[in-house]
């Protein structure tokens, strides 16, 4: 008898690979699939889509979750669900910290919790801190590849769009980057015992851009200098699965 799929996202309840890279945009999650092994797509449902596959010989899974923190739980709490034990989110992010170029590759050591619906599951003092071993992982990875790289806290914030608001509260107290889905992804993993971490793109999404976009020439993420760092990005992902099931052998 053929077992009903998890309700929200309609991934399988059984049978995924232990580790997983989750990506916001489905078509992402089909770029990197495209670098495993045997891939195929397991599963598609609204902004939920699967696909499995190996990388050097590891067994991975590849899910894109949507844009925001309240959709993305959805996956990251089914995908436990279903077994997975380890997850890495690779995203794009907005530099907040000076010497950050676009391109260069930001990981995530904890992120500041206002993504919107986290505080609605736990007080705000509840910190979203990566698991050790996966900020080493990817460092390690981003090493071993040449890739530019930088460690530090990222802020995930619910709204893309400025509001009244200022968006810069965080560039003195030396936050990294900004981004929307990775607090989300801590917060759920501390609680269910995971292993997660986060690797970003920084792709030109800063507060000037944001607010003035007249005078900086507005937010592009669809340039080179972003594509090139996203496909080293994937490679670095990739590889720090690969070195954290080596590391629980």
């Amino acid at each position: 008898m053929t077992q009903e799929p998890l309700p929200l996202t309609r991934i399988p309840r059984t049978g995924l690979p232990a580790r997983a890279l989750v990506v916001g945009d489905p078509a992402r999650a089909e770029a990197v699939a495209g670098r495993l092994e045997g891939a195929k797509e397991v599963s598609h449902h609204r902004e939920y889509r699967l696909f499995t596959g190996t990388w050097r010989a590891i067994p991975v899974a590849v899910a894109s979750h949507g844009v925001g923190a309240p959709g993305a739980i959805l996956l990251f709490e089914e995908l436990a669900e279903a077994g997975v034990r380890t997850l890495i989110r690779l995203g794009t992010a907005g530099a907040i910290r000076p010497g950050l170029a676009d391109g260069e590759l930001v990981i995530a050591e904890a992120a500041v919790r206002d993504d919107g619906v986290t505080g609605q599951l736990l007080p705000p003092e509840y910190p979203a801190v990566a698991t050790p071993e996966a900020v080493l992982a990817l460092q390690g990875a981003a090493r071993a590849v040449g890739a530019p790289h930088h460690r530090g806290i990222v802020w995930t914030r619910a709204a893309f769009q400025p509001g009244l608001i200022p968006l810069t509260p965080y560039g003195e107290a030396g936050i990294a980057a900004i981004e929307m889905e990775l607090s989300a992804l801590l917060v759920t993993a501390s609680l269910r015992g995971l292993t997660a971490g986060g690797l970003l793109v920084l792709d030109g999404a800063n507060a000037d851009d944001l607010v003035d976009e007249e005078a900086t020439g507005g937010y592009n993420p669809h340039r080179k200098v972003v594509a090139d760092g996203m496909g080293l990005a994937a490679t670095v992902a990739l590889e720090a699965l690969r070195i954290l099931a080596a590391d629980e052998k």
